[in-house]
């Protein structure tokens, strides 16, 4: 079992920066990969990025690509999502994910923080 603890969201004014934090604990924690998705009330999902845990190669959705960047501290068992140029229509709730080795699909959730951009 792995558990994820998200932190840092909150309440920013649009052009505004925010850092969301996940921390995973867990006796069998082995990542392929960590991700970062948000969740908007009514909507799908959406996959925001992803990092690879042992290389660090990171991946994003168009949508967030060059506003938001993906790092980890493998070390802490800690990844984190840096939020820049933040919009009114990034208000949602954001969750990272847990890919184990092998695995097509993200195994384990956070239970999500909320953040707010107001205009």
């Amino acid at each position: 079992q792995v558990q994820l603890v998200e932190s840092g969201g909150g309440l920013v004014q649009a052009g505004g920066s925010l850092r969301l934090s996940c921390a995973a604990s867990g006796r069998t924690f082995s990542p392929a990969a960590m991700g970062w998705f948000r969740q908007v009330p009514g909507k799908e999902r959406e996959f925001l990025g992803s990092i690879t845990w042992s290389v660090g190669t990171t991946y994003y959705a168009s949508s967030v690509k060059g506003r938001f960047t993906i790092f980890r501290e493998a070390a802490k068992r800690t990844v984190y999502l840096q939020m820049n140029s933040l919009k009114p229509e990034d208000t949602a709730v954001y969750y990272c994910a847990y890919r184990g080795i092998g695995d097509s699909q993200y195994d384990y959730w956070g239970q999500g923080t909320q953040v707010t951009v107001s205009s």
